[in-house]
């Protein structure tokens, strides 16, 4: 048998369910030569009729033969119409997307990022995985957020050069920039020895800090309170404060350094895999709120 095609087997489901090849004509917006040709190209595909004629304006028969590639056929014509419909789906935007993130990308750039393509594709799933830094894998995501170079087969685009600022008791230090050097031997909270404390660290250094840490803790906002406490100075990154009661708390005072440490967030996808209409404008609405957020710091 050669190749069946599925517009051979939609004119047989409309000649069945008219009952005359002149109202599957009209159905289907053909002429009733184009309908009679495709049931001929259909009948020497199967090798033999499909539908008895007995003339005139009576109503065709289907047979024995017919039956079974009707059957047959109306699954196939279900199976293509949700085909086609997914692919439309996935051409609107309304697929799936999985992105790897970090708590700073996840508190700042993504709330925005989803409710604007929930807004845009509503049918969308929107699936967000915390990320190891310590070892960044892009694996099956669509898209992956990380605050350093990502080394593999994937492509990135830069979205933001995130400040350092020092969080100070209020008097500790003059008003204005403060040199990162006058850091050096001052107690100071700090995270845990992660990856990106770590970095923090060897960049005061490189700059002529070595400060004394005096205690460490996790949470931007549990060392801040230490800050508060007198236990010792701070250096976050500036979004971490974004919207902080620290600003406004006149016992504190929140200095630029200089030079400051500079943190770079990149948005990385796979090199060479077609994106989604989701995907890439999950890029798109990425690199917008990250310009946002640049002029907010």
């Amino acid at each position: 048998m050669t190749d069946v095609e599925l517009r051979h087997l939609r004119t047989m489901a409309a000649i069945a369910d008219e009952g005359t090849f002149g109202g599957a004509a009209g159905l289907l917006g053909y002429t009733q030569s184009s309908v009679s040709q495709q049931i001929a190209a259909l009948e020497k595909a199967v090798g033999g009729a499909v539908f008895d004629r007995p003339g005139g304006p009576r109503r065709v028969r289907i047979t024995p033969l017919g039956e079974i590639v009707l059957a047959h056929g109306r699954e196939l014509l279900t199976r293509a119409g949700a085909l086609s419909d997914a692919v439309d789906r996935f051409r609107a935007g309304n697929g799936r997307i999985d992105i790897g993130t970090f708590q700073g990308a996840t508190n700042t750039i993504l709330p925005a990022v989803v409710r604007r393509l929930l807004g845009e594709y509503p049918g969308c799933d929107i699936r967000l995985s915390e990320v190891q830094p310590e070892n960044p894998q892009i694996g099956d995501r669509d898209l992956l957020f990380h605050y350093d170079r990502l080394e593999g087969d994937v492509e990135h685009a830069v979205l933001l050069d995130e400040p350092h600022l020092l969080v100070a008791q209020s008097g500790a230090f003059p008003d204005g920039p403060v040199p990162v050097e006058l850091l050096d031997g001052v107690p100071m909270v700090a995270w845990p020895a992660t990856l990106h404390q770590s970095w923090l660290e060897r960049t005061l250094a490189a700059g002529g800090a070595r400060p004394r840490i005096a205690f460490r803790t996790a949470g931007h906002e549990s060392i801040v309170s230490m800050v508060r406490a007198g236990i010792g100075s701070a250096v976050l990154p500036a979004l971490a404060l974004r919207g902080s009661d620290a600003w406004s708390d006149d016992r504190l005072g929140i200095h630029r350094l200089q030079p400051s440490p500079v943190s770079t967030w990149y948005l990385y996808w796979p090199a060479g895999r077609t994106q989604s209409p989701l995907a890439a404008r999950a890029i798109e609405v990425a690199r917008e709120v990250a310009e946002e957020l640049v002029g907010q710091m």
